[in-house]
């Protein structure tokens, strides 16, 4: 059962930003509606299959809001919060784990796929830090690029909603193609370039290939996340 909340969960992860898109493309409120909607119920499938009241209160809620203003151009505002704040909130994962104090989130996963008692290359506590840094940069970046898509937006951008006169305008279609294809693609295309350098840089890892790699990384981020770990307590175990 919790496979399947998972696969379901996934399937509506994928298909939310290209609801978006074509809400954008097509212009239309109705689709506009259904991709919040369907938003809604990413974020509260797991409570409503438990059964939760309040849960089921606020996809009521929800529903009601949305069948209400299913007509209204302000519902265009909060289509333009999931991927801004989920660039931020990505960049912020990484920046974080910058601070003197913490080991940077990087070589936070390299530790976990390695043996606790096998000894790492000296040069990876480094390019970990760089590249966690990367990444807080790039997110960071995507996340500038698309608020300034968002708020010269239009017909629905932003600032025309709110009643400003944005200093240039531009299609709304340019926004919701580069926050939901196009920094998908560049994260992605910059996480498959790391990738090849990565295995040139550091011939000995524990994997075999790319989706093999994917499927470690999806398994110990958690723990990594969650960890809390500083350098001593972390670094320690391979000593």
């Amino acid at each position: 059962m919790r496979m399947r909340l998972r696969g379901v969960l996934l399937l509506l992860a994928i298909g939310y930003p290209l609801m978006v898109h074509v809400a954008v493309v097509t212009g239309s409120p109705s689709l506009t509606a259904l991709s919040l909607g369907w938003l809604a119920a990413l974020a509260l499938g797991p409570a409503l299959l438990r059964g939760q009241p309040l849960a089921w209160l606020a996809a009521a809620a929800v529903a009601s809001v949305l069948a209400l203003g299913a007509q209204g151009s302000w519902l265009w505002l909060p289509v333009y919060a999931p991927s801004i704040a989920a660039d931020v909130f990505v960049a912020f994962l990484f920046a974080r784990t910058l601070k003197p104090t913490e080991v940077p989130l990087i070589e936070q996963i390299v530790r976990l796929l390695h043996d606790p008692s096998e000894r790492l290359d000296p040069g990876i506590p480094a390019y970990a830090r760089r590249l966690t840094a990367a990444w807080a940069v790039l997110f960071g970046t995507l996340a500038g690029i698309n608020l300034v898509l968002a708020l010269l937006a239009a017909p629905h951008g932003i600032l025309l909603l709110l009643g400003m006169t944005p200093p240039v305008t531009l299609p709304q279609r340019a926004w919701s193609l580069f926050a939901n294809l196009l920094e998908y693609l560049v994260a992605a295309l910059f996480f498959v370039g790391e990738f090849a350098y990565r295995r040139r840089r550091f011939p000995h890892q524990p994997y075999r290939n790319l989706l093999h790699f994917l499927l470690q990384v999806a398994a110990v981020t958690p723990r990594a996340l969650g960890a809390g770990r500083g350098p001593a307590q972390l670094r320690g175990r391979q000593a």
